[in-house]
């Protein structure tokens, strides 16, 4: 079996603000580092002993936030973009998506140093479905057929990878301390910057360890009941929104995109010569 294993850092337990520990030039950012790739040595190390014959990892946050050196030997490392960028040489090839280090998307309650992208979007929806960079990836596994089996991050991560992808095994050792019914939609991109900062985490060994036996339960459920793998209900024509809060002194504005394939979409919000619209523009 070969597996995907997209990364990022915010979820990371040990990981504790934006500046100092997931910025290159951060005071803490190579202990980030570390932390991030025994993360994921541990999926990999549950994801073998579940069966496992081939596993890639994909650098999400930054060019070098997994350590190539410290990374577990059997795995292969993949650094930079693709071209298309979405769905990150994600391709059918492979038999299972998972996640290790994720956060929750922008306006998450009880999150951690949840975003969507970057501190500047308020919402994304693809149909009218709210999805975050968890979803955005695996919404783009549905489409070419793989199933998205185990994310790991913080309590709101887990919480909304299972209302997305019921089925999915998911992990957690931190959660946030702050509650978000809407009020952050209303904060400029500096006030959200520091909203939901603070958190109550375990020790990396422990959540380390659950880990571990997550992506082996995650990968025996695969192998066991492919079947228990579920997606939500979508077909194109497909629409996607992205809402973007007020920045020094700019209002909010939406960037939308309708195309045929979900790829598609994700790929032109993101590099695309895409013409802002008022958000009283936006159709779902």
């Amino acid at each position: 079996m070969k597996i995907y294993i997209m990364t990022d850092m915010e979820g990371v337990t040990g990981v504790y603000d934006f500046d100092n520990y997931c910025s290159d030039n951060g005071i803490h950012y190579q202990n980030s580092r570390k932390l991030l790739t025994l993360e994921v040595n541990a999926a990999i190390a549950g994801f073998i002993a579940g069966g496992a014959t081939e596993i890639h990892v994909q650098i999400g946050h930054h060019s070098d936030s997994v350590d190539r050196e410290l990374l577990d030997k059997r795995a292969l490392l993949m650094a930079g973009h693709t071209n298309p960028i979405w769905p990150w040489g994600l391709d059918k090839s492979y038999d299972a998506l998972a996640f290790v280090g994720q956060h929750a998307k922008a306006g998450s309650s009880y999150a951690h140093l949840a975003h969507t992208g970057n501190i500047h979007t308020t919402d994304q929806r693809l149909n009218g479905i709210s999805i975050g960079e968890y979803g955005a990836l695996a919404l783009c596994a549905m489409e070419l057929g793989i199933p998205t089996i185990f994310a790991s991050g913080c309590r709101a991560l887990a919480r909304e990878a299972q209302e997305l992808t019921p089925g999915v095994v998911t992990v957690y050792g931190k959660w946030g301390r702050v509650p978000d019914d809407g009020f952050s939609k209303t904060l400029d991109a500096q006030g959200y910057d520091n909203y939901n900062l603070a958190s109550v985490q375990m020790h990396p060994e422990v959540v380390r360890e659950q880990i571990q036996r997550g992506a082996e339960e995650a990968i025996r459920k695969l192998k066991n009941d492919p079947g228990s793998f579920r997606y939500p209900e979508l077909s194109a024509p497909y629409y996607l929104v992205r809402e973007h809060r007020a920045n020094n002194g700019n209002q909010p504005f939406a960037l939308i995109a309708e195309r045929n394939t979900i790829a598609e979409c994700f790929n032109f919000i993101y590099l695309a010569e895409n013409p802002r619209v008022s958000l009283d523009k936006v159709k779902m």
